[in-house]
């Protein structure tokens, strides 16, 4: 009796215990999202957004250039680094003594040529949803679209400008490959030229609905997406929420948040070599402990700017220089792990003109709250509660994985996110800009993809 009794409890609790993890780790239902909401200012009755899709240009009044030149010009008073500290501690106050040196007497003298460049590609703006979403529209020539098959595509991460080699690439003909693209890169909501949303509670999910009403406003139902950082995560939101507009999504940034990816990358870790394609990508993932250690070292922007966002904006809106120093921070880590402590890495990885010219749209837009407010929604408890990784989608899905960028997901669990997982690449260099930092190779393994998710 005492044996039944214990094998009746046994059953009780494995079968407590199977509900309790599945619970955590099962699938979830794709959620319904309002695609109409209103975000914009105010609350109007019988809100109908106009359609038009009007030329944007970049264009600041030289007085407000002559300003910032007064403000680099002040004297500013830097600490010195620790002896034998170049960036440990952060971003090295004598690099960038040197680096606001270079703005001011020589970046900010030739502002109208960075200005003529930013403006080389076309730009427009249209209202979504309340809001005047900011865009640049590339199309190939004439005699492209004779030669090849056009594909719409929608390019997504946060600023533009880390953009502007690859589309100049994607919009070329090539002897070797069968498409080129229109491409629709836009500024994120908040970010840029974009407006930002003036209540609490715009998230991934609120982003994905405005970047798909943006590409049916400007005539494509059915379009690839490729993106990297907050673009990898709207354009897997987008793949989720509305996958009947979606050829394909390709990302640079594979991550996957789940109980069950965790639990995946947990037993892979005891036996890579039947996870992984080849010994020499382990570091992509392994040791756990080393990329824990990453996370929890590069992370300290993210949990500031997704617990009080406003407190940070107000001290980089004060000063160019810190607001110089807080995003190139970024840039100098994405360098790579054996270029990040080199005082010319950036230039040698991306050239230093281009992340001025970075900073620069953060500065004359004043966006840097806003964009920061980003994270602080998509932490609030109600948008982690959709736990939109666990929803599949099943658009075909390719998976371009850069050395040193933020830790990526193993097939094994981006397979459980997206079944209809066709491209899966590792790359022993680049990083977390990839768009900016390699765009021929990024072009490459994008064009591969495409010919697998058109095929499909």
């Amino acid at each position: 009796m005492k044996a039944i009794i214990c094998i009746v409890l046994l059953a009780i609790s494995a079968f407590w215990i199977y509900r309790g993890v599945n619970h955590f780790i099962k699938p979830l239902p794709k959620p319904e999202v309002d695609t109409n909401t209103y975000w914009g200012p105010g609350k109007p009755v019988n809100y109908e957004a106009p359609t038009d899709i009007v030329p944007f240009e970049i264009k600041y009044d030289q007085t407000i250039i002559d300003d910032l030149r007064v403000q680099l010009n002040r004297t500013w008073k830097y600490t010195a680094p620790l002896e034998n500290i170049k960036f440990e501690y952060g971003f090295n106050s004598e690099a960038l003594r040197h680096i606001v040196e270079y703005w001011r007497d020589y970046y900010l003298p030739k502002w109208s040529k960075h200005e003529d460049y930013l403006n080389s590609l076309p730009h427009f703006k249209t209202e979504i949803q309340g809001l005047k979403i900011h865009f640049i529209h590339a199309k190939p020539s004439e005699a492209a679209r004779k030669e090849k098959k056009v594909v719409p595509m929608l390019l997504l991460h946060g600023s533009v400008r880390e953009f502007y080699e690859f589309i100049k690439i994607l919009v070329e003909v090539s002897d070797v490959n069968d498409y080129v693209f229109e491409v629709i890169a836009p500024s994120l909501v908040g970010y840029g030229f974009s407006d930002a949303a003036p209540r609490p509670g715009f998230d991934a999910l609120q982003m994905a609905a405005v970047m798909r009403n943006l590409m049916l406003r400007v005539g494509f139902d059915k379009f690839l997406i490729q993106g990297g950082d907050w673009g990898s995560i709207i354009g897997s939101t987008i793949s989720t929420l509305f996958p009947e507009n979606v050829i394909g999504f390709h990302s640079n940034m594979c991550v996957l948040h789940t109980p069950l990816a965790t639990i995946k990358s947990y037993i892979a870790s005891w036996m890579p070599e039947q996870f992984l394609p080849a010994r020499f990508f382990y570091d992509h993932h392994f040791p756990l402990k080393d990329k824990y250690k990453f996370l929890i070292l590069e992370s300290g922007y993210f949990h500031i700017q997704a617990t009080k966002p406003d407190t940070i904006g107000i001290a980089l809106e004060a000063s160019p220089i810190a607001l110089a120093a807080y995003i190139m921070e970024k840039f100098q880590t994405a360098t790579g792990v054996g270029r990040n402590q080199e005082f010319n890495a950036m230039d040698k990885t991306y050239k230093l003109d281009a992340i001025l010219d970075n900073v620069m749209i953060y500065y004359l837009t004043g966006t840097v709250t806003t964009a920061g407010r980003f994270y602080a929604e998509n932490l609030a408890s109600n948008s982690l509660a959709l736990s939109l990784d666990r929803v599949p989608s099943p658009v075909p899905m390719g998976c371009a994985r850069f050395q040193f960028d933020l830790p990526p997901a193993l097939d094994w669990a981006l397979r459980d996110k997206f079944p209809n997982l066709v491209h899966s690449t590792y790359f022993n260099q680049g990083g977390h800009f990839a768009a900016l930092e390699l765009p021929g190779m990024l072009y490459i393994n994008f064009q591969e993809f495409v010919k697998k998710a058109i095929a499909e």
